[in-house]
């Protein structure tokens, strides 16, 4: 048999083809789609879940005229291999090769890029107001999740979008809650009946007619129709908010999405539809199917076996570690409360929740309600745990500030996938949440530089009960060290010297501690020996322990793996006002660069960002000669 995905390139090379071979296309990109994560690793179940809704939004909308958004993105796979992108779809999540999620840099196929949730409905909504405005008839498609449904956001975005009765069709896709009964074919019907010209034309007619009447019976009209449509589509909740209801629809039936997608682009209402669309998660590949997770997010496997290479360390990855820790913690203290938003598995809550399930609580994709949610608990003595990406708790940032940090309320942050994170790229690296923790007053802010000290800082925060506390900690496996005992406390605000030297002191925070005992290596075979720290606390800053190291040393260097006006800011900061450099006193602050990084192997992007052993010893020689260049022209001013 011929294989027709070959032959497309691009949407318009879908759309050539007759409508009866839509299903055959559908199965060769599911198995495009199984062959090409099974070497790149990734995202997979999403997106074998819509590859009959990706084949009938292309062939049935004219994109890249009309827009086409997926929120989150992990699901675009398919998308991106019929959009231009085929011959490099393998070297995605890769160093200079495609995003993992969309991104409008890199097609015009991405409307819009996305990678946090929750963000299609108000981008859409945004695009159809710009065309109406711009006298523009093309279409606006936005495809979201039912997890993603969970955020205020997108109800926000429907609440508006219902109130302005702006062109957009919202495809929601339906592939873990239930929120509707099983597709069937009455079901099926009854969609193609309620998004057809007919009834389209009938409701409007309907409209008419009773306005003429009096407003007794043109409330009996509406509600014998709303009573009707709660009947046979669940779409009450829709409807209030002003979108009109088309489902339950099956997903994976190609041709009769086709027919429902055109019944609508075709149609001439004017107010924002919502199609609800049931798929099935890993549809199409048995491991996936068979697996809790549905494959949500793989590494490279056998397509035969499904078996995934996992790669082999001695040391435990750091999201269990804190699992582990905080469940030893919780068996001896029953206020400490286990918190997530949507990510138990990524977090390590999910283990937690085993052994405390009425302690454990997944607030769904709700980052804000999380936070003040948590603050809620922690006003009646409870201990709660806001385990969240770094990158995600942005989404948070005025609940920190309002709820938490003003009330000083002992919410207890764990920090995960810290710093720059591999092949996820810049839209997951937790490249901010030094600085803008550390600039709240009332907070106390720790980094752990290994296995060992992220245990003492879980230790420490579970005695911290009169303010806020955070520690973040990086994605993937510790170094191999012993792991404490839960009793093993920090001081706060107190940091550690690894190293004892001359001239040069190293103020590290966080993970790139080892990179500073590799640049100490490189320079003591050229004579320079440093002193190494290990600060522990962004805030409060060992403020003792830092006047030492800058009254000792020529060249204090400060490293952290975030953005200007973290740790390095602080610690400046309290030296500016002290007057240290008015002494002579060398710093500088080793930062992430003032750029969103690509995606790439972790070890890559340290390199790109200059946080490597390399970069550190060599700032530390170019600082070191930039006091003898000084001393010289010193020396030549005063002759």
């Amino acid at each position: 048999m011929t294989r027709l995905i070959r032959q497309i390139n691009f949407p318009a090379d879908l759309r050539k083809f007759q409508k009866d071979k839509l299903k055959q296309i559908s199965s060769e990109l599911r198995d495009e789609l199984i062959d090409v994560v099974s070497e790149t690793g990734g995202h997979l179940g999403a997106g074998l879940g819509v590859v009959e809704l990706t084949v009938a939004l292309h062939y049935v909308f004219n994109t890249p005229k009309d827009k086409l958004v997926w929120d989150v993105s992990h699901q675009c796979y398919p998308h991106k291999i019929i959009t231009g992108r085929k011959d490099k779809i393998k070297s995605l999540r890769k160093g200079g090769g495609l995003s993992g999620f969309t991104k409008r840099s890199e097609s015009e196929y991405d409307p819009f890029g996305a990678a946090h949730s929750s963000t299609s409905i108000s981008s859409t909504l945004g695009m159809a107001v710009a065309k109406k405005l711009s006298n523009n008839n093309n279409n606006v498609v936005a495809v979201i999740g039912d997890g993603a449904m969970s955020a205020g956001m997108a109800y926000e975005a429907m609440n508006n979008a219902g109130a302005l009765k702006s062109k957009l069709i919202v495809v929601l896709n339906d592939n873990d809650m239930s929120i509707a009964k099983p597709v069937g074919a009455m079901s099926k019907y009854l969609a193609r009946l309620l998004s057809g010209k007919l009834y389209f034309s009938f409701r409007e007619t309907v409209k008419m007619v009773i306005s003429a009447f009096s407003k007794r019976f043109s409330q009996k009209a509406g509600k014998a129709e709303d009573m009707l449509r709660g009947l046979v589509t669940g779409g009450t909740l829709f409807s209030e908010l002003g979108f009109y209801y088309i489902g339950p629809v099956d997903g994976h039936d190609v041709d009769n999405l086709v027919q429902i997608f055109e019944n609508v682009k075709n149609s001439s209402h004017q107010g924002p539809i919502l199609i609800h669309v049931r798929t099935q998660k890993g549809k199409g590949y048995k491991p996936a199917e068979e697996s809790g997770d549905k494959y949500h997010g793989v590494s490279k496997f056998n397509v035969a076996t499904g078996e995934q290479s996992k790669s082999k360390s001695n040391a435990p990855a750091y999201t269990k570690v804190f699992a582990e820790t905080l469940i030893k913690h919780a068996e001896q203290d029953t206020k400490i409360i286990g918190i997530t938003g949507a990510m138990p598995s990524g977090t390590g809550l999910n283990l937690f929740e085993k052994r405390f399930p009425d302690r454990t609580f997944d607030v769904g994709i709700a980052e804000q309600h999380a936070v003040t949610f948590a603050a809620g608990l922690a006003t009646e003595g409870y201990k709660p745990y806001a385990a969240i990406y770094s990158t995600f708790l942005q989404r948070a940032y005025d609940q920190v500030v309002h709820d938490v940090a003003i009330q000083s309320l002992p919410v207890r942050f764990a920090i995960d996938r810290a710093g720059l994170v591999g092949a996820d790229g810049p839209t997951h690296a937790g490249s901010f949440d030094i600085t803008y923790l550390s600039t709240l007053p009332n907070f106390v802010v720790m980094a752990a530089s290994d296995e060992s000290e992220l245990v003492k800082m879980i230790n420490t925060s579970v005695h911290i009960n009169d303010r806020p506390s955070a520690f973040r900690y990086p994605r993937g496996n510790g170094i191999g060290v012993e792991i404490p005992l839960i009793s093993d406390l920090l001081e706060i605000g107190k940091g550690r010297v690894i190293k004892e030297g001359k001239k040069v002191a190293i103020l590290n925070f966080g993970t790139r501690l080892e990179e500073c005992k590799k640049a100490s290596e490189i320079l003591s075979k050229k004579g320079i020996d440093i002193t190494i720290i290990d600060a522990r606390f962004a805030k409060p800053l060992d403020e003792k322990l830092i006047m030492e190291a800058a009254n000792n040393h020529e060249v204090l260097i400060s490293i952290e793996e975030g953005s200007v006006g973290g740790f390095g800011s602080h610690v400046m900061q309290f030296l500016s006002d002290r007057g240290v450099f008015d002494k002579g006193l060398k710093f500088r602050s080793m930062i992430l660069p003032d750029i969103f990084i690509d995606q790439d192997t972790p070890e890559k992007m340290y390199e790109k960002a200059g946080l490597d052993s390399l970069s550190i010893s060599n700032k530390i020689q170019e600082t070191l000669n930039s006091n003898i260049v000084l001393a010289k022209n010193k020396s030549k001013l005063s002759n």
